[in-house]
């Protein structure tokens, strides 16, 4: 049946295609200030204008290198050799990748060495092991606090001499702070004041003044929340990393001998025949080939409910089978499977600075080296010229030194970041980049695209009404014939409607397609025609009567197909695409967030108002070019409106393209969905996006709770230590627990 029997334009039902290499947002590229922000992901920092053409890349593991820290002390160190062209920091996988022009890899290895880190060159297309949980020996620890606690004891007590007091101040603080001395003076050598220089040269301040039993106190102090601040951290960083867990690492297998084997999941091919028993995770991508049973995609989707899967259907690695046992195809390798690709996105994710967090990275840019020259204006000034004490400025010079330390403004962002990109990618919600996190809550319109975003984009037989008694009970099986003839979306949901009736087959003989009209086909030696409007006007079959029926359901939104015989109508279908329930609750959440919606797309004014009156939507319209979905879109911005859009076809892309957040329907993982939206539906379901809203504003007033209270706490604290009336241990408890608290208030979004 040739296109023209709808009386609409048809939608492509293909997957949204957002072509946008690179994100509407720069990606910040320089690592922080303090090593606490443990969480950082891929990290793009490019060095010359563009790579030469004989540059080659070399990846290295670096165990050292967990923290912007490091990548910063790696980025000035390598940026200046000679041949260097750009760096990848990941510094989940603690993985640095070096493009360069150099004959061998030995004067990389050699100046990060220089930096007290050891680079293990990795071979190219292996893949890097995730790093191993780090086991640290707690005596050394232990010791520290006694002797900390030791020392102030009989300081405080004059038990003993001076002497001893340091000697067990002494130890306590190289059982537990060795390891931030180093750190410290390799940054302080490479001219980066970190919260380790800062920690290093308050505390041998504090000794150089003979304040030994508060300077092991301090550093104890800070190796303890240093360790506690990583171990929350640990729960941010394994949301993301806790996805790998997901997928077994062996599959049953079939042989070419007809035996089932078990085998690693990763040395499995292409087109490889699995089979998963019930309660079994998939290990792989695949389609089924035999059995039919229930899966739980709520590690992919989101879904709540099991979803039926049988032979044809897709299945995805990581999700769970619940009650038969099936046979499937492999379609995906393992590092290519679906979830493969979400983890791999989110990673990429969190590379791509949001707006709060890049501000957090200048901020402290300037902040620290500011701090650190107040910090020694305080300890010479007033005793220069104002006949302070020596010891008294620069005890408070040391104590400021701790308490300004920008960790807790710093870690503030990432932490909640990442928290919010996990919260989003278990429900379904696959969000490319902090960036987008962030300014989904300013949106305060949405475009939405109708066929596959707002409908199933599937036509479907609604109605059907007998025209002559005679053949109320032969036209629609003859219907069902000719429409099997034809690949038309209207001719097959005639076919499809017609299965569950178990017609008898009938012979169509002399078949026909007349061009914008319908077919024709003989059955049992007559004439008959399936068709539209206009075919029946050339056959001059119409009437008056059948004008107002046709009227009637087209302006419903349906496309009317009639089956004529030469002595007239004999029964009229209706064919549309039908309403997902999920997108009317969608609607309605959408504008209870106070979000107003509009409706752009293709087909028919008459078939874009019904659907908008269905699902509440506020604005439609109709009969609209992939250009005209852009023009709408800076229209609603012209009006000072923050749009985002919502589709599923290439139809759509300039309009996404526009937006400021692209939401592509991903139909449970299409590969341009996940790897060119800005946020992807992992199914479908409209109502994430409000979800997405609503977490989004989450994010956004958790960030800037954080801001608000870490800058809060260290100006009280400054003006306390201005005042004398701050002691080191209450600057490190003051700094570190501000950085826990930001930490735990980021780690809320987490909660399900």
């Amino acid at each position: 049946m040739s296109d023209s029997l709808h009386s609409h334009k048809p939608e492509d039902a293909c997957c949204a295609s957002k072509l946008k290499p690179v994100p509407k947002h720069a990606h910040g590229g320089h690592g922080d200030s303090c090593c606490s922000s443990k969480v950082s992901a891929p990290v793009l920092v490019q060095l010359s204008e563009a790579p030469s053409a004989d540059a080659r890349l070399s990846n290295f593991r670096i165990e050292a290198m967990d923290c912007p820290t490091e990548q910063t002390l790696i980025q000035n160190k390598l940026g200046k050799l000679t041949g260097v062209q750009q760096l990848e920091f990941n510094l989940i996988n603690r993985v640095l990748g070096v493009t360069h022009n150099l004959p061998s890899t030995t004067p990389i290895i050699d100046a990060i060495k220089s930096l007290g880190m050891h680079a293990e060159p990795l071979e190219q297309g292996v893949e890097a092991p995730a790093p191993a949980p780090e086991k640290k020996s707690w005596w050394p620890l232990a010791v520290s606090g006694v002797g900390a606690l030791l020392a102030e004891v009989i300081h405080f007590t004059a038990a003993a001499p001076n002497w001893v007091v340091a000697l067990i101040a002494l130890i306590s603080i190289l059982s537990g702070g060795l390891t931030t001395y180093k750190k410290g003076w390799i940054a302080l050598k490479n001219l980066n004041l970190n919260i380790n220089a800062l920690m290093s040269i308050a505390v041998t301040g504090a000794i150089l003044i003979g304040q030994w039993p508060e300077a092991a106190m301090v550093m104890f102090l800070f190796t303890v929340a240093e360790l506690i601040e990583a171990k929350s951290l640990d729960r941010a960083r394994n949301a993301i990393s806790g996805l790998m867990q997901m997928t077994p690492e062996q599959a049953t297998v079939l042989q070419t001998d007809g035996s089932w084997v078990t085998r690693e999941v990763k040395a499995i091919e292409l087109g490889a025949r699995v089979r998963v028993r019930p309660g079994e995770r998939i290990a792989l991508d695949g389609e089924v080939l035999a059995g039919h049973s229930t899966i739980d995609q709520a590690p992919i989707t989101g879904e709540s409910l099991p979803v039926e899967k049988t032979v044809g259907d897709k299945v995805f690695a990581g999700t769970i089978n619940q009650a038969g046992s099936l046979e499937y195809a492999v379609t995906a390798a393992a590092n290519n499977s679906t979830l493969a690709r979400i983890i791999h996105a989110v990673e990429q994710a969190q590379g791509a600075r949001a707006p709060t967090q890049r501000f957090v990275d200048r901020f402290s840019k300037i902040y620290t080296p500011a701090v650190f020259i107040l910090a020694l204006a305080v300890a010479v000034i007033p005793p220069l010229f104002m006949n302070a004490l020596w010891f008294d400025w620069i005890y408070r010079a040391l104590v400021l030194l701790v308490v300004a330390c920008p960790c807790a403004l710093v870690i503030s962002t990432p932490v909640t970041i990442v928290s919010g990109l996990a919260a989003a990618a278990r429900k379904g919600i696959l969000v490319k980049g902090g960036v987008y996190l962030e300014g989904g809550y300013k949106l305060d319109y949405l475009a939405l695209d109708k066929t596959g975003t707002l409908t199933h984009g599937k036509p479907v037989q609604t109605d059907y009404l007998s025209l002559d008694p005679a053949a109320e009970t032969s036209a629609p099986a003859i219907a069902a014939a000719l429409a099997g003839r034809s690949d038309h979306p209207v001719s097959r949901a005639i076919a499809d409607a017609a299965v569950d009736k178990h017609f008898a087959p009938l012979v169509v003989d002399n078949f026909g397609a007349l061009s914008g009209r319908g077919v024709r086909g003989e059955i049992n030696g007559q004439l008959y025609h399936l068709g539209n409007h206009r075919l029946v006007e050339d056959l001059g079959l119409c009437s008056p009567a059948l004008e107002e029926q046709l009227f009637a359901l087209e302006k419903q939104g349906k496309s009317v197909v009639l089956l004529l015989a030469p002595s007239g109508p004999l029964a009229l279908f209706a064919v549309a695409d039908t309403v997902k329930e999920s997108s009317r609750e969608a609607i309605q959440q959408l504008h209870e967030l106070g979000i107003k919606t509009l409706m752009l797309t293709g087909d028919n004014a008459h078939t874009a108002q019904a659907i908008a009156a269905q699902v509440g939507i506020d604005e439609a319209r109709g009969d609209l070019l992939p250009t005209d979905k852009l023009q709408a879109i800076e229209a609603l911005y012209a009006k000072g409106h923050i749009v985002g859009m919502v589709g599923d076809g290439i139809n759509d892309a300039p309009a996404l393209a526009r937006s400021e957040i692209g939401f592509a329907m991903a139909a449970a993982g299409t590969d341009t969905a996940i790897e060119t939206a800005d946020v992807a539906l992992m199914d479908d379901d409209l109502r994430k996006i409000p979800a997405f809203v609503r977490l989004s504003r989450q994010t956004s007033s958790i960030l800037k709770q954080n801001i608000v209270l870490a800058l809060v706490i260290k100006a009280i604290f400054l003006g306390v230590t201005f005042a004398g009336l701050a002691t080191m241990w209450m600057a490190v408890f003051a700094d570190m627990g501000v950085s826990l608290l930001v930490v735990f208030n980021g780690l809320r979004l987490l909660r399900k």
